[in-house]
């Protein structure tokens, strides 16, 4: 017996075995045998049968009368989650009456639930069940039991159960019945198996039946989903890619927790992964991925130098050192948590949006650079209000305010212990909309479904997503009209109208007003600040209409007070706690959270390797499970266990051969796209491009001064605010695919490419004014050849340029003396004259080594170096022997030797190599 076929037979007799322990009194039988014989027909249940038998029958699908307005002035709720709404509309008419035509009491064999179905009656839906079948029984013995809503006696589902648990086929073609137990709390267990509702999440792996018969066809792995009532399971179901399996499988090395669960689920699937990626592949990729700036020729040079076993290992240490690291994760984390100044345009007459936005930005910087915990970084956004303290009175939050944009001695907004612009957003002022956002940024949830229906791929209904709203609700943003304060938001506001005479009816003296309080803001004087602020007040109630359209779709809903209720956990009564984001805090940071380390671990891995374990990485849903389950929990327990540290999590992933494996695939895995048996080919993020052309075309001081100073960079504060020129601009940005961060959806970052990525690296003005070097007055790389190989770089013009810089060396060291000495040289004086004496040296060091060269006879610029420089700066490799001769040939062939070094930069800015990483 082969290894496949133990699998299967084992997976049956595990199901066997699971059954034979339940009580066969308490296990009721599939509906096919308890309603096969009219005669003898137990009483149906509307929740536990007729409902589900509809829903799987498609009546309360999409395309029929689970459609938005229904299909002949017929409608029920989206796969039949509103038991109550459903029962109304099978058994009465639009007017309230009882609708003899859907279901006659007094005559049942005439019901349109029963006659239609079974086409004994004109159905556009067509045939659905035979005459006299047992869905034909079950349909019309309800009828005949006076069509009766059970919800509350037959009380609360408890879980769903599938056999077998993973489906492993041998060969294409083979089928598998799948057995589905319903558990309830009253302790019934319940074959359901013919009245679930089944998908296949990819239907050329495995088909799924509307018995639960479920057929391979074809290699690869998927899921198929069992729905009933309010439970959503999945089970896996494979067809191994290839014969290398259990004892056939080669011997691969998981050196790594994270290796050995990928292999594990490989070895399963039959996919043999790739070999361990070159050097220099691992340096570019890793460099692209943690700090989204590529290696410089000399770093790459020396990294194929190094012989030390560890030297990948040493890498990564160094790396998550850099600004660069925590730049990039900063960037992302603004993407996530929606950091847009157009949203923060909340600064009325002072427009302070885009200083917003900077503040968030180096606030997140501050704690990713110092590596706080994860859990820590996001408690001071979700607990976030604007007064630093909740006993800071106004007038000291005011002054505070003041003191983050006065121009002398300002306070680092970054230091604060709070970030309470996540709540400032225009987009999310209202309780559902912060709800939606919370849910989005750190659960990695999208409940967007349930505000007007219960979830078709999850359990969330439209109550839960109203209690959890409620969490909200206190949380708001503007001027408290409440306080009693002698100083507060609108005594300010006065104030400043009555100084300058503003009349707010005539808008009299606008700019006057304006130009008042930018005055007020440089000095740092106090004014009238918005702010973030929980209201102390009780729970709202329902007005008489919500309750009845809460009543409508949901039975069990029966208070005028939405009672607070976290995501799949319990009420939470607010009145217990002065800040009902308090509540939620501590359920993000709870053990058996499900959402919260996960969340951040997919959007990390997703990062890595281009798709996250659950895919979207930002769709975490029951239909939609991880791809590797024990990766997952691995990696989401081990972030918790050590304390939602954000570097050990980078280790954890970068340090496998997982992430280290070769693009190059094998026959095994050349189709594999979510198992991470081979690296994908990603295309560099809009920031990296960006960024990464530049420092490809900067001279080496160039590519240092870039590095060091994040407000140049795409990666930098500056990215997303509008009309700067440092930064990055924002129409080459957006071409790559920057998101606007203005929806709840990761999808804004796109990777797809486009024709103007193409017309771009072709000939738009400013990518050629990079290359050309024109952009960052000679401080190009091709600007530097230029230079050194002009007639003007004699030894005679190199010594007077020599001599000038000297000078001017002197010059700005007698300044900062004379500054110092008179006690003007403030810290940012002070820094600004370190900068500027580097910057001098370097270039004196730079003209004594040209001269020395010049001197000595030999030549200015060694070409067959600037061919190599070439590939390193844009690939992060040599180039091959034939690419060598290839591009010398070119170069020696052009008018000038440095435009045909210049050519050949251009033509590997355009290959798809450097477009991706790899």
């Amino acid at each position: 017996m082969n290894k496949f076929a133990v699998i299967v037979l084992s997976s049956a007799a595990l199901a066997a075995s699971a059954l034979a322990k339940e009580s066969a009194t308490s296990r009721l039988r599939p509906a096919s045998e308890r309603f096969a014989d009219l005669a003898k027909a137990e009483d149906p249940s509307f929740r536990r049968h007729v409902v589900p038998l509809m829903s799987r029958l498609g009546c309360s699908g999409r395309e029929c009368h689970g459609a938005f307005s229904g299909q002949g002035g017929f409608r029920l709720s989206l796969f039949g989650y509103d038991f109550e709404k459903d029962h109304k509309a099978i058994t009465q008419d639009s007017d309230g009456g009882e609708a003899e035509v859907r279901v006659n009491l007094k005559e049942p064999l005439e019901s349109l639930i029963v006659t239609k179905g079974a086409m004994l009656t004109k159905h556009k839906g067509k045939e659905r069940f035979k005459k006299d079948s047992w869905e034909y029984n079950l349909l019309l013995k309800w009828v005949q039991d006076g069509a009766k809503l059970d919800v509350e006696q037959t009380g609360d589902f408890d879980r769903l159960e599938v056999f077998p648990k993973e489906i492993v086929f041998q060969k294409a073609g083979d089928v598998v019945q799948l057995k589905v137990l319903a558990h309830w709390r009253d302790g019934t267990i319940e074959d359901v198996t013919q009245i679930t509702r089944f998908r296949s999440n990819d239907d050329s792996v495995a088909a799924i039946s509307d018995t639960g018969k479920a057929e391979s066809k074809g290699k690869g792995d998927t899921h198929i989903v069992a729905f009933y009532d309010n439970g959503v399971l999945p089970v896996p179901a494979m067809l191994a890619m290839s014969e290398f399996t259990g004892s056939k499988y080669p011997k691969v090395p998981t050196k790594t927790k994270v290796d050995e669960m990928v292999v594990g689920k490989l070895r399963k699937a039959g996919i043999v992964p790739s070999e361990i990626c070159t050097d220099s592949e691992f340096i570019r990729r890793v460099s692209l991925d943690l700090t989204a700036t590529p290696p410089t020729p000399d770093a790459v040079r020396a990294f194929l130098a190094d012989k030390s076993p560890d030297k990948r290992a040493k890498k990564i240490e160094e790396l998550l050192k850099t600004p660069d690291y925590a730049a990039w994760w900063t960037t992302l984390l603004c993407d996530f948590t929606g950091n847009n100044p157009r949203q923060l345009n909340t600064g009325g007459d002072l427009q302070l949006n885009d200083r917003f936005s900077r503040q968030w930005y180096d606030w997140i910087y501050k704690r990713v650079n110092e590596n706080t915990p994860y859990d820590q970084l996001v408690a001071g956004i979700v607990l976030a209000s604007s007064r630093s303290r909740p006993d800071q009175s106004y007038e000291d939050f005011a002054k505070e305010m003041g003191s983050y944009f006065r121009d002398d001695n300002r306070a680092d907004f970054a230091c604060r212990d709070n970030m309470p612009y996540f709540w400032v957003r225009q987009n999310v002022r209202k309780a559902e909309e912060k709800a939606l956002a919370f849910a989005h940024t750190f659960l990695g949830v999208r409940i967007e479904c349930a505000q007007c229906h219960k979830h078709p791929f999850d359990q969330w209904t439209q109550t839960d997503f109203k209690q959890f709203q409620a969490f909200f609700e206190p949380v708001n943003y503007g001027g408290r009209g409440e306080s009693k304060e002698d100083v507060n938001y609108a005594s300010l506001s006065r104030a400043i109208r009555e100084k300058i005479g503003y009349d707010q009816k005539t808008d009299k003296n606008r700019n006057m007003l304006r130009t008042e309080m930018q005055k007020m803001l440089r000095a740092g004087e106090m004014l009238p600040w918005q702010e973030v602020y929980v209201s102390q007040r009780p729970q709202r109630k329902m007005s008489d209409k919500e309750i009845e359209r809460m009543k409508q779709r949901d039975p069990n809903f029966n208070g005028r007070v939405i009672t607070p209720k976290i995501l799949g956990g319990e009420e939470v009564m607010l009145n217990s706690f002065p800040d009902p984001r308090g509540p939620l805090m501590d359920w993000l940071r709870a053990k058996d959270n499900p959402y919260f380390a996960r969340a951040l671990v997919n959007r990390a891995w997703a990062v890595y390797f281009g798709r996250g374990i659950v895919e979207p990485a930002d769709d975490m849903n029951l239909a939609n499970p991880p791809s590797n389950k024990e990766l997952m929990d691995h990696l989401a327990t081990g972030f918790a266990a050590h304390g939602f540290d954000m570097k050990w999590l980078h280790r954890e992933i970068a340090n496998s051969d997982t992430y280290q494996r070769s693009w190059k695939t094998t026959p095994s895995n050349k189709l594999d796209e979510k198992n991470f048996s081979h690296a994908m080919i990603r295309r560099l993020p809009a920031e990296v491009v960006f960024d990464s052309i530049t420092i490809a075309t900067a001279s080496a001081s160039g590519q240092k001064k870039f590095n060091e100073d994040l407000d140049n960079r795409a990666i930098g504060p500056n990215a997303s605010i509008s009309g700067k020129t440092r930064g990055g601009d924002n129409y080459t940005l957006s071409t790559f695919g920057k998101p606007a961060r203005l929806a709840n959806c990761d999808c804004e970052r796109t990777s797809d490419p486009t024709l103007l990525q193409t017309l771009y690296t072709r000939n738009d003005p400013s990518f050629l004014q990079l290359v050309d070097s024109q952009k960052r007055d000679g401080s190009g790389w091709i600007d530097e050849l230029r230079r050194a190989t002009s007639p003007e770089s004699s030894p005679e013009r190199i010594k007077a340029e020599l001599a000038k810089l000297e000078a001017g060396k002197a010059r700005l060291t007698e300044q900062r003396t004379e500054r110092a000495n008179g006690k003007l040289l403030a810290e940012k004086d002070r820094q600004k004259f370190e900068a500027q004496m580097a910057e001098v040296d370097e270039r004196i060091a730079r003209a004594k080594k040209t001269l020395a060269s010049s001197q000595s006879g030999g030549a200015a610029v060694d070409f067959d170096r600037s061919i190599e420089e070439v590939f390193l700066r844009t690939v992060a490799r040599p180039p091959t022997k034939e690419e060598f001769a290839k591009a010398k040939q070119d170069v020696d062939a052009a008018p000038n030797k440095v435009d045909g070094v210049r050519e050949l930069l251009w033509v590997m800015l355009n290959t798809r190599e450097f477009m991706v990483n790899h």
